[in-house]
């Protein structure tokens, strides 16, 4: 029963990272604590779809967001959530280079 709850959330996890904009804060603000105003200067997206995109990130459990002042900073919950967008990263840029080597080897056996 613990196991379905786990992929129940990891499942929700995925559906949160299955959006470009949300995967581009998470590695901006993984890089360094962000306010909104640096990471709409950063993603070029506007301020309301930027607050919009860190409410569900938060929501999410994702993101903390910290009050300095008249701003809010906005870093990465934990370090899990960096490794797994670098790991994401790392992997789709993997796949070509293996698909490559996959040909190449299909050509030299002619299979």
């Amino acid at each position: 029963m613990r196991t379905e709850q786990g992929l129940a959330d990891a499942a929700q996890l995925f559906r949160i990272l299955g959006n470009e904009s949300r995967l581009r804060l998470l590695h901006l603000v993984g890089d360094e604590p962000r306010t909104v105003g640096a990471l709409t200067e950063s993603t070029g997206l506007s301020q309301p779809l930027v607050s919009q995109h860190l409410r569900t990130l938060r929501q999410g459990g994702l993101v903390t967001a910290t009050r300095t002042g008249r701003e809010v900073v906005y870093s990465v919950a934990d370090t899990h959530v960096s490794h797994v967008v670098a790991d994401a990263l790392a992997h789709v840029q993997e796949v070509p280079a293996v698909r490559a080597a996959q040909d190449h080897d299909t050509e030299e056996t002619g299979r």
